[in-house]
């Protein structure tokens, strides 16, 4: 993080310099403050178009018919991935850390978490241990 403080300069201040010194006999300039300078980041989901629902319940999951989806599994890896259409992927079991393209920072899926990933999106997959999933590619437009 960035700061900024102004220190007073009251009466009879000696004001130093690299090569001078010099005595300011005027008033208080200014009153002591500190500005801290904050940088507020978007959370990765919102930044790259990811969608994630939580903890989806039975009845969201026979809405979207994920019983027939297809069902991929892995153990533990790293994959490099990227997406050519959208993905929607409900997480049975296990957990997936996502790091996007040029990112020092991930987003962690796990069970029972429904994940759409975008079109093009491109990222590092790190599964640590034993994973299932079910994914369905979407069309333009489906929600």
């Amino acid at each position: 993080m960035a700061y900024v403080m102004f220190s007073p300069i009251s009466h009879n201040s000696i004001i130093r310099t690299k090569n001078t010194e010099s005595v300011r006999s005027d008033h208080t300039l200014r009153r002591a403050s500190c500005i801290k300078a904050m940088r507020i980041e978007k959370p990765l989901e919102e930044l790259y178009n990811i969608r994630v629902e939580r903890k989806v319940s039975s009845e969201r999951l026979k809405e979207l018919g994920v019983s027939r989806w297809s069902m991929w599994k892995t153990g533990k890896c790293k994959l490099p991935w990227d997406w050519h259409v959208d993905q929607l992927v409900y997480i049975e079991e296990g957990e997936v850390r996502v790091v996007p393209e040029g990112s020092k920072h991930y987003m962690s899926f796990k069970a029972g978490d429904l994940v759409r990933y975008p079109k093009w999106f491109e990222a590092d997959l790190w599964f640590n241990d034993f994973y299932q999933e079910r994914y369905n590619f979407r069309a333009y437009g489906d929600d």
